[in-house]
């Protein structure tokens, strides 16, 4: 793989192979975040397969856990472990389960219950602080999530403890379960309130891997600002039926729409 481009369209491919095998997952909500995945685990992140439990890795938390079909390709696609775990996901004995957990090499914590993997990652990265560590926290949430109001208590922690050392990212897609995120409980003015909460903010393409890699790569990680990034992305990205549409939140490809995702993928 050449690029994080083609890195990521590789990952989507896996995901969409993944989701149609098992008739199980979370399709939309998968695609919208792998270009940000891509950028954290080809360029980022300080870690590495060979460093898993390495106690100076940067950490990284998915709280948006029904997106982990992302995540399992991402890690399969950087060598955490075996591809041909995927071919069975969701089977018994299977570690791959529709939710994150901490059995699956590189996964750090179980997530799934939305509204919870941002606290975690604000006691990560202030137990990083406390201790003198040097490694870095990255979190993944939903927009949708945002309506949790425990990120709200975690934003708040994080700028008080002047984590410099977190960064907060929101899949920004617009989309949830069966309708916008406007329309179920508007979260905007979005920059507005991380900005009145003490965060660093930046709004980015969250969809180009590059731009999300290089945002992240020149952020200020010494200092006491704790860091917000707005990725703008597509619910469904890189699929053209499944562009921006609610359904696919959760619903599984048929054979003929596998075959015609992958086509439009290659």
């Amino acid at each position: 793989m050449n690029t994080l481009e083609d890195r990521a369209r590789e990952i989507r491919r896996m995901v969409i192979k993944m989701i149609a095998g098992a008739r199980g997952g979370h399709a939309g909500a998968s695609l919208s975040e792998i270009d940000i995945l891509t950028a954290l685990y080809f360029r980022v992140l300080n870690i590495s397969p060979q460093r898993a439990a390495d106690p100076s890795r940067d950490r990284f938390v998915l709280s948006k856990g029904h997106a982990s079909e992302g995540l399992y390709c991402t890690l399969a696609a950087a060598g955490f472990f075996d591809p041909e775990l995927l071919d069975h996901y969701l089977e018994e004995g299977n570690p791959l389960t529709i939710h994150p957990t901490n059995k699956v090499p590189g996964i750090e914590v179980n997530t799934g219950a939305l509204g919870h993997g941002f606290s975690i990652a604000a006691g990560m990265a202030l137990g990083a602080k406390k201790s003198g560590a040097s490694y870095r926290v990255f979190v993944l949430t939903g927009d949708g999530e945002l309506q949790e109001g425990s990120n709200w208590e975690a934003a708040m922690a994080a700028a008080h403890f002047r984590l410099g050392n977190l960064v907060w990212i929101i899949d920004n897609n617009g989309l949830q379960l069966v309708s916008s995120v406007k329309e179920t409980m508007g979260i905007e003015p979005l920059e507005a309130k991380l900005l009145s909460f003490g965060f660093d903010v930046k709004t980015i393409e969250g969809n180009n891997s590059e731009k999300v890699a290089g945002t992240l790569e020149n952020l200020n990680y010494r200092g006491e600002i704790p860091h917000a990034i707005i990725a703008k992305t597509v619910k469904g990205k890189g699929v053209s039926f499944m562009e921006n549409i609610c359904e696919w939140h959760h619903r599984i490809p048929t054979g003929e729409e596998c075959e015609r995702a992958l086509k439009e993928l290659e």
